[in-house]
């Protein structure tokens, strides 16, 4: 695993969630538990809790993974205190060649926030700080000149039109998810320029329609999606890393063309979050 370092031709861009993967930043798990429940996976396994050596395991073997396909991994220094900083997606977010400072709901991960400033501020990479309360990165996907927000109980629809105010080049599109489903990224998410996996039961009506619109639609089953499989991790050129338990969803999307990493993070799900919310892109393209 690379030091937190960057080449000096480093610059931040992400126009959307499936150009092949150049820089990200991780987190390993080494001080991962449930303590105070903040999402309803959490509460699903409070007393099983998480097993630490297994996750750490399971999370070493995909950034093994990510870095056999020639991705740069930043991989920062965990804090005992944060114990849910595995989950970088949420604390910034890349749109273009801007790079945003989320504004993150829970009193718990905030000072996850002061680690990544610290770390920008450090390499004098520029980025804007949303200070409109509150907005998550696993809320935030985006597709070229579009961004998909969910309003979630993370993400509020003033923080979404705010982002708008910023995004003059970009239109930016509020998804309203149903109220138990943590992140956007968690019912919904796009893995091809016309392709996107969703369980459609946890997006609203009018917001389904809209998406509908835009892309074939990879349904997930009910079972599926409370083991994150729209939540995967897209590496560029059709290839994407999936949790290797669900089968069926993976046979599914090698039926549609895409090349499947089936890789195990049973553990690491148990707090709420699988591939792509253990990820945070900086370079994309």
């Amino acid at each position: 695993m690379e030091n937190p370092t960057l080449d000096q031709n480093f610059r931040i861009s992400c126009f959307n969630e499936y150009d092949p993967l150049k820089h990200v930043i991780v987190v390993p798990p080494n001080f991962m538990k449930i303590t105070d429940v903040i999402n309803v996976t959490q509460r699903h396994y409070i007393q099983e809790n998480i097993n630490t050596a297994v996750a750490m395991k399971q999370h070493t073997h995909f950034i093994e993974t990510l870095e056999n396909e020639g991705i740069h991994v930043i991989s920062f220094e965990p804090k005992k205190e944060l114990n849910e900083q595995v989950f970088t997606r949420d604390i910034g977010f890349t749109i273009g060649n801007k790079f945003f400072l989320a504004a993150l709901n829970k009193d718990l991960r905030k000072p996850e926030s002061d680690v990544l400033k610290g770390w920008l501020d450090e390499r004098k990479i520029p980025f804007h700080q949303i200070q409109t309360k509150s907005i998550e990165g696993g809320d935030v996907i985006v597709d070229n000149n579009k961004v998909w927000v969910g309003i979630s109980n993370r993400t509020t629809l003033p923080a979404i039109h705010h982002l708008q105010t910023i995004l003059s080049d970009f239109q930016v599109i509020p998804v309203r998810i149903r109220k138990d489903i943590l992140h956007l990224d968690c019912t919904f998410n796009i893995i091809s320029p016309d392709t996107a996996i969703i369980f459609k039961p946890g997006i609203n009506e009018s917001s389904l329609k809209e998406l509908q619109q835009h892309y074939h639609l990879i349904d997930v089953t009910e079972e599926e999606q409370f083991s994150l499989g729209p939540n995967v991790l897209s590496i560029g050129n059709k290839k994407l890393i999936s949790i290797s338990s669900n089968k069926r969803l993976n046979e599914e999307l090698n039926r549609r063309g895409f090349d499947v990493i089936e890789v195990e993070f049973s553990e690491i799900i148990k707090s709420g979050g699988s591939f792509r919310c253990c990820t945070l892109p900086l370079v994309r393209g």
